[in-house]
């Protein structure tokens, strides 16, 4: 019997000191504007345009929600709701995002929302998870701001199909120097009466000749080089009338490798390693899920998030979410935070 109190007495001391070393420590609720808020947001919008493989790139809009919980045995991890607005910057262009225009809401504008965690750690974030998808505004909302404005159209809708193909055809009649593959078709808008059709599409040069090859599915596209094309269809009398414009993107050219300086017999030089800086995707990125009777490529079909690592207790197989109640008597109810936070664009 004195062997089970003492026991017992022996696991009340330990439990007590882990308690004083290993404190729970408090779940907090920042303001969704706070620096550290706003730069965690910034990463995850990073994020979805890396993993995002078709359509436009998103600049962040408005912070909806923030929660920041203890990591043990260091860090935070901030679970937050971010909204995104599309820009005219295509995922494969290489323009910077801050150097990309947010579409207009006359432009038929798109919306992204995010639930996303983010770890920061020694200063540095890291997503930990995320889900999203985007939506087009309403045709509702488009008509009350510009009556005549196009409106967004299935990507598989039969008028758009025609208009890639001769916007398509109208480029390489003035561009005959090799073959050219289109490799998505982006965007497209009809005119409220239907005789005018704006298409955006992704086109790259290819290893074939101006002729093509007997079988064009061999025809390679070359690496890391791609237009961005857009195209009007007109229709006046039973005429087409066709334009089209493409902008092509550098191709990635590796930086020279300094040339190696003779040593005398006395003079030992360390060998370097090449280093070539590159920047930009890489080489076509592969295709995703994408349904071509939508209006727009979702992010819920081709943005693919990726599992935690990570949680944010640190115990191996806890999940991210919210900690437990602490229970006991604690310090006065902070301010309510100030979210959502600020909108940057326009609200959808």
């Amino acid at each position: 019997m004195r062997s089970v109190v003492a026991f017992i007495c022996l696991a009340q001391l330990l439990s007590s000191a882990t308690a004083r070393f290993h404190p729970l420590l408090p779940v907090r609720d920042p303001n969704c504007d706070d620096p550290d808020v706003e730069q965690a947001a910034h990463e995850i919008v990073r994020y979805v345009n890396d993993q995002h493989h078709s359509g436009y790139k998103y600049r962040l809009n408005q912070i909806d929600k923030a929660r920041v919980y203890p990591r043990r045995p260091s860090g935070e991890v901030y679970v937050m709701e971010v909204d995104m607005l599309e820009t005219t910057c295509h995922v494969m262009d290489r323009t910077p995002l801050e150097n990309c225009t947010v579409r207009q809401l006359v432009e038929h504008a798109v919306e992204g929302d995010c639930e996303a965690s983010v770890l920061k750690m020694d200063g540095l974030y890291t997503v930990l998870n995320a889900k999203c998808e985007s939506n087009p505004d309403s045709a509702e909302d488009v008509r009350k701001v510009c009556p005549d404005c196009f409106l967004l159209a299935p990507l598989n809708n039969t008028k758009v199909v025609h208009a890639v193909e001769a916007s398509m055809a109208a480029f390489i009649s003035q561009n005959q120097t090799t073959h050219y593959k289109l490799l998505e078709v982006s965007r497209a808008q009809i005119s409220p009466l239907q005789t005018s059709i704006s298409v955006e599409f992704v086109i790259a040069p290819t290893d074939c000749g101006p002729g093509g090859a007997d079988d064009p599915s061999s025809c390679n596209p070359l690496a890391d080089q791609y237009g961005f094309c857009k195209g009007t269809l007109t229709e006046k009398a039973g005429v087409e009338d066709v334009s089209v414009i493409c902008k092509f993107s550098e191709p990635v050219v590796p930086a020279p490798q300094p040339t190696p300086v003779a040593a005398g017999p006395d003079v030992a030089v360390a060998a370097k390693p090449a280093i070539a800086i590159v920047s930009g995707p890489g080489p076509v990125r592969p295709a995703g899920p994408v349904l071509t009777h939508l209006p727009h490529h979702d992010l819920r079909h081709s943005f693919v998030g990726v599992a935690s690592l990570e949680s944010a207790s640190g115990e191996r197989g806890a999940p991210v979410g919210p900690a437990p109640a602490v229970p006991g008597p604690g310090p006065a109810a902070p301010a309510i935070p100030l979210c959502p936070g600020r909108i940057r664009h326009f609200k959808v």
